[in-house]
């Protein structure tokens, strides 16, 4: 039996796509998929449908993930995923995803950064929720047929190794602490590294990061680390940040700086081509130096008509209201970068195998699809097809094997809030918008002096080095990688940045990204 560790989005493709070939899986998570990640995301999913009659095709697409991703992404991965796009979203629509449409029925589309086409599919700004609830019915059915065995409320703690395999995963259920050692091959969908910087992502607070710690430890090999996406439009809600969803730019939303009651349409004038559309890791720099000039920013949506508002970003108005009492439709919103996404993370093959035979990852938690700097609409994406992908290739030998124990398992313990406090205070400082060296050398060194006082806290001290060495040896600029002391983009570094943890120590080296069979 296959072990798919998360039930978002990636571990609900998963799941669907093995019920749906006739293979028994366990689908293991701390929380319900009501209360995944997943559900937080609001503007699209990016598909080359062609419905807005732009002559849309999928390499199309494919050209401008990769250039988006500063060609730093497997291009093999990424054709995958752009040529089976058009399939995953008219399927989406088939099991009831309510995607706003046009006067013809077809599939509406906006506009997203990075992208010249409309090629956005979504459901007012509600799109994660939306397709989450749809795949959470389907995969129901199947459940109820006995192929996918739902294990809510349990904790991953490590994965089984043995002779260099991953045969299984040991858990804790939550209710009664006791420990689970599972068996069978490990799809791990555990979301992105959201803990690591507690109060300034954009993402769920419950979404500790642990299970990479301890995947890292383990000796799984990660890369990318240091290619982190904060988003550019955000405000402060208690305990994270609240995100004001691209798709607010692509209706025509405007950012601009104020300075002594000046505006100053930035983006606009800089990037006349894309404007506001430009990529999350351009963007987001401009708004840093505004910021550090002492000019305050705001997105302003007043111009956005009042059909737009009802049909496609009423919950966005609702959103914005709530928190900040504006009306986004009469008055500009304050809004600054936050960390959103993280494109690095386990290091998988276009098949979703990582370095230990027999353990899969997908969604967030790979790094995979987005190379430097992830494309708004990517994400849903990506996490429906490395699902599925990862779900095609896995191998089964059929073990359904699950032995209960309790154990003094030293990744069972738990780190302190004020080692995550701490430690995600050191890594904020020194993996900000833009970087240097020194910033780097003296957040490492800091997070060298944190003390450990148990097998979690170590991983992921370890991991957050593997972080900020990951940056330190990337002596260039690429996507969301800037060093202002290296601003050049350089070819020799057009290369996977790979961390491993061995012999007691992270090591980072640089590995060529495969070269693309259908050129």
């Amino acid at each position: 039996m296959i072990n798919i560790i998360g039930a978002g989005l990636a571990g609900l493709s998963a799941a669907l796509t093995l019920a749906e070939n006739g293979i028994k899986c366990r689908l293991i998570s701390a929380q319900q998929s009501e209360r995944a990640q997943s559900v937080l995301a609001e503007g699209g999913i990016n598909a080359a449908l062609n419905t807005m009659g732009e002559n849309d095709t999928p390499e199309l697409h494919f050209e401008e993930t990769m250039k988006g991703g500063c060609y730093l992404a497997d291009p093999n991965s990424v054709e995958a995923l752009t040529q089976s796009a058009p399939a995953v979203v008219k399927k989406l629509a088939f099991l009831g995803v309510p995607f706003n449409r046009n006067a013809n029925g077809s599939i509406m589309l906006r506009s997203f950064g990075g992208q010249k086409k409309k090629r956005t599919a979504f459901a007012q700004s509600s799109t994660g929720k939306m397709i989450m609830t749809a795949l959470i019915d389907e995969v129901r059915k199947y459940e109820a047929q006995g192929l996918v065995d739902r294990f809510p409320h349990h904790t991953f703690v490590r994965i089984i190794i043995e002779n260099g395999k991953c045969n299984g995963v040991c858990v804790r259920d939550d209710s009664d602490k006791k420990l689970y050692d599972i068996y069978g091959s490990v799809i791990m969908c555990s979301g992105g590294l959201n803990g690591f910087f507690p109060g300034t992502t954009t993402g769920t607070v419950t979404n500790s990061g642990n299970a990479a710690s301890v995947l890292f430890a383990q000796g799984v090999k990660f890369a990318n680390l240091e290619m982190i996406q904060y988003h550019p439009t955000t405000f402060a809600i208690p305990g994270k940040r609240c995100l004001v969803s691209e798709a607010a730019r692509g209706e025509g939303g405007r950012l601009f700086s104020e300075r002594g009651g000046k505006r100053c349409y930035f983006m606009e004038e800089r990037y006349p081509e894309l404007g506001n559309l430009m990529p999350r890791d351009v963007v987001s720099r401009e708004m840093f130096r505004e910021l550090q000039s002492s000019a305050d920013t705001f997105l302003d949506m007043t111009g956005i008509n009042a059909a737009v508002w009802r049909g496609k970003l009423s919950d966005l108005r609702s959103e914005i209201m709530h928190y900040l009492a504006i009306d986004p439709a009469k008055k500009p919103v304050p809004v600054q970068p936050a960390i959103h996404y993280f494109m690095g993370g386990i290091y998988v093959n276009e098949r979703q195998e990582s370095s230990i035979k027999g353990l899969y990852a997908a969604g967030e938690c790979a790094c995979q699809y987005h190379g430097a700097n992830r494309l708004g609409g990517n994400s849903l994406l990506g996490a429906i097809c490395g699902g599925i992908t990862a779900a095609r290739n896995v191998t089964s030998d059929n073990s359904d094997v699950t032995e209960a124990y309790n154990s003094s398992e030293p990744f069972a313990s738990v780190p302190s809030p004020m080692f995550v406090k701490e430690t995600g205070a050191v890594l904020t400082r020194g993996l900000g918008i833009i970087r240097n060296a020194s910033e780097l050398q003296k957040a490492l060194n800091e997070l060298n002096a944190v003390k450990c006082e148990n097998a979690v806290e170590l991983a992921r001290r370890e991991l957050a080095a593997a972080m900020l060495m990951s940056a330190l040896e990337r002596k260039e600029s690429r996507g969301a990688h800037y060093r202002e002391d290296f601003p050049e983009t350089k070819e020799k570094y057009r290369r996977t940045t790979v961390s491993v943890y061995e012999n007691d120590r992270v090591n980072i080296s640089f590995e060529d990204i495969p070269e693309r069979r259908n050129e």
